[in-house]
């Protein structure tokens, strides 16, 4: 079994999903959302600090036994995206600021912000999409970010594919400032990277180890794997759901909280006691990079 959208808690959205109900479009290669800014008005209420911890209340998935609850200096950029879907449903992921031009931007997988289709083929909206980076146990040091425009490749197939498994969010300022200036970033590179090679993954899984009020890691070499399809890299992390989109990490400095990313979750193979037993994260391709040096237009 392969986990993807990551949390299991129903909210109710009423009103706030016709509010935040964004507009498609595609644009030079790439699906576009563009949230209103009612929509944003309404993600910011929606997210209480109430709201955000109950995502981790509830049944979650086992306790990691290889990835460990961050210790080092608190890594730039790194935090917890929340959203809600069309059904009903609010979740988390995870995502980090990467530079741009306009310092608003974040980079997440795919699956957190394409909801897919349900069972009878109607499609699943993804609102109420906001980002705290720093989040740890309910604080929000740097504020909480709306989101006002996300995108992905339309190399990208949805929830069901793995490749090219990666998404932008722009974000509006907060009191004036953007996020890059407030949480930092990580450096993101597109070139060629040897395989296997030591990395840290990063994030918030919804498991019974922290129910995805603290960052998680794990320090495990990433092997490149090849088949007719697509490139991914892989590990034996054992981050639960709620850790998608978080990034892989290159010549990560835990003194400095600072690295390069290669890859962000995008899936990971769980076992018939719920335990995470894999990871996996689609190689960077030039669509994806493509999507990235085009985000700050966002």
């Amino acid at each position: 079994m392969t986990w993807r959208a990551l949390s299991l808690t129903v909210a109710v959205l009423g009103a706030a999903l016709a509010a935040t109900t964004p507009v498609h479009a595609a644009e030079a290669g790439q699906v576009v959302t563009k949230v209103p800014e009612a929509g944003r008005a309404a993600a910011l209420a929606h997210w209480t600090p109430a709201r955000m911890k109950a995502v981790g209340e509830g049944e979650v998935a086992p306790a990691e036994k290889i990835a460990k609850p961050y210790a080092g200096v608190k890594p730039a950029g790194v935090g917890r995206l929340f959203l809600s879907t069309s059904k009903g449903e609010d979740l988390s992921c995870t995502a980090t600021v990467v530079p741009s031009a306009t310092k608003d931007v974040a980079i997440t997988a795919g699956h957190c912000l394409n909801g897919g289709t349900d069972r009878w083929e109607n499609p699943i909206t993804i609102v109420n999409v906001v980002f705290a980076p720093g989040y740890d146990r309910g604080e929000r040091p740097h504020g909480v970010f709306a989101a006002r425009a996300f995108a992905w490749s339309d190399t990208y197939r949805g929830p069901s594919s793995g490749e090219d498994d990666d998404a932008v969010v722009a974000f509006d300022p907060v009191d004036g400032k953007h996020v890059e200036d407030v949480a930092g970033s990580q450096a993101i590179s597109f070139d060629e990277v040897a395989s296997p090679v030591d990395s840290t993954a990063l994030g918030y899984p919804v498991s019974e180890l922290n129910r995805g009020e603290a960052l998680v890691s794990c320090a495990r070499p990433a092997t490149l794997r090849t088949n007719s399809v697509f490139a991914a890299w892989e590990t034996d992390c054992d981050l639960a759901g709620g850790a998608s989109g978080g990034p892989w990490l290159r010549g990560f400095d835990p003194a400095t909280g600072k690295g390069t990313i290669f890859a962000v979750t995008s899936r990971g193979t769980v076992n018939e006691e719920g335990v995470t037993t894999d990871l996996s994260g689609a190689a960077f391709t030039d669509a994806v990079r493509a999507l990235h040096d085009s985000a700050g237009k966002l």
